[in-house]
């Protein structure tokens, strides 16, 4: 028979694995980086594609990567916070990249409560640059992990996320067979 010291040692045990592992878990953020028409800037010289993951450790903000395809060499790659959902801000911090038309993306930061919470919000991005498309040769918001589909899909693009500050709205995907 447990005594009963040892009943309720094992009952708050129990409610603090139950209360206390959510708030210890990490949180899983990707994006797939890809030319956007935020802008008139980039032009037909931004070319590419990259896949970026990252971790939200309490605020530890751990980011890996990779891109191919640019026109150019990559110059610059940059995590930013937009004001709004899908919108433009300042840079936060720098991320490492090779100088070469593809390669790996990293870097970790500490992330403030505020840029915590634009995180949550779908407000950090990533902008990676290059030497034809300086102002923003890939684009890409953090989102939660989630499932992507493939080419196949009715869809603009399998990385496509549209803007809410876009004036016009894509014209919708036909069914493949239609």
């Amino acid at each position: 028979m447990i005594s009963r010291s040892v009943s309720r040692a094992l009952a708050a045990a129990c409610l603090c694995a139950a209360f206390c592992a959510p708030a210890l878990a990490a949180d899983n953020y990707q994006t797939d980086i890809g030319p956007t028409p935020k802008n008139g800037r980039q032009g037909a010289s931004a070319q590419g594609r990259g896949t970026v993951l990252a971790v939200l450790d309490n605020n530890k903000f751990s980011i890996t990567g990779k891109f191919a395809g640019l026109s150019s060499t990559a110059t610059e790659a940059r995590l930013h916070m937009g004001h709004v959902m899908g919108g433009t801000g300042p840079a936060i911090g720098d991320l490492t990249i090779p100088q070469a038309q593809s390669g790996a993306i990293s870097g970790t930061f500490t992330l403030t409560p505020d840029q915590v919470g634009a995180l949550k919000s779908g407000k950090l991005y990533v902008i990676l640059n290059s030497q034809s498309a300086p102002k923003g040769n890939l684009w890409g918001w953090f989102q939660p992990a989630h499932v992507t589909v493939g080419q196949d899909v009715p869809q603009m693009y399998d990385w496509y996320i549209p803007s809410i500050l876009e004036d016009q709205t894509p014209t919708p995907a036909k069914k493949p067979g239609s």
